[in-house]
């Protein structure tokens, strides 16, 4: 979903890609669907408290309908064969568009290059999050908790940060 909420936020000029990808990673370290959080914010931008209303009212309740409509249907059909086929096939394409939309965003990230290069911050942010987890993967042979992944980014970005600029912090 990403990819098309960036491609109409940037296309309705409501946003800079710059400041869409600051407030994508905002999105991520906040609780709710991502989807919803850059619908409220979006939403109030545009319209203010109703607009914000009538986004995130426009992102969740086709969802809403159609996963009910098509549980009510799937139901029926769990036990089919076919339809058993049908949803193991399904399974690695929505792995793959999670790794691609991850990999969009990593590399419009880490590759932002302005008039002095790459941001360096970024890139140790970046291998500094990528250490931490596989340390914990590989090291301890045990999974990092998603809320602990982020909170020891959080740290890692705002040490980093200290480091390199403590006067715009």
């Amino acid at each position: 979903m990403i990819p098309v909420i960036k491609d109409t936020v940037l296309s309705h000029l409501w946003m800079t890609e710059s400041q869409f990808y600051g407030f994508l990673g905002i999105c991520e370290s906040t609780p709710g669907p991502i989807a919803v959080n850059l619908a409220t914010y979006i939403g109030y931008g545009q319209g203010g408290f109703l607009g914000s209303v009538l986004a995130v009212l426009g992102v969740t309740l086709p969802s809403f309908i159609i996963i009910i409509l098509i549980a009510k249907v799937l139901k029926s059909f769990s036990s089919n064969k076919y339809v058993t086929a049908a949803m193991s096939g399904i399974r690695p394409v929505v792995a793959a568009l999670i790794v691609w939309a991850g990999l969009s965003f990593l590399l419009s990230t880490v590759s932002d290059v302005s008039e002095h290069g790459a941001d360096i911050k970024k890139i140790v942010i970046f291998l500094t999050v990528a250490i931490i987890y596989f340390i914990s993967v590989f090291i301890f042979k045990r999974k990092l908790s998603s809320v602990v992944l982020i909170i020891l980014s959080a740290f890692a970005g705002l040490g980093i940060c200290m480091l390199f600029d403590t006067a715009n912090i």
